[in-house]
């Protein structure tokens, strides 16, 4: 099993919802987060002054899936959230040791 994490804007995230309920994904956890990268924030002008922001809203996607399914639900995220421009995002893909369903006990591949 794979755990993917992913960091994408937040105006795309119906979009990669929908094309990996399409591919098969059956969940995934959404956060709302605040981070930076190459971009380093922006600066923003409200009510005539200007003033730097650090953080940027990004969204963060948590999938478990089946090792087999992995490169196939990197690809997704990948072309579904590319907008060209800085920011779009990152993605991780790490193993998982063990997994449970809370309420039925079941483990591993069944508790997906």
């Amino acid at each position: 099993m794979k755990l993917i994490i992913a960091t994408i804007k937040p105006f795309k995230l119906e979009e990669v919802r929908e094309a990996l309920t399409d591919i098969g994904v059956r969940g995934m956890m959404v956060t709302e987060i605040k981070g930076f990268g190459s971009q380093s924030g922006h600066t923003e002008i409200y009510r005539g002054a200007e003033y730097a922001v650090n953080f940027v809203p990004k969204v963060k996607l948590e999938i478990v899936v089946d090792s087999a399914m992995a490169d196939q639900v990197v690809e997704t995220i990948t072309t579904t959230a590319r907008t060209g421009k800085i920011g779009d995002g990152k993605i991780f893909v790490l193993d998982v040791a063990q997994a449970v369903r809370v309420r039925t006990g079941e483990t591993n591949d069944d508790a997906l």
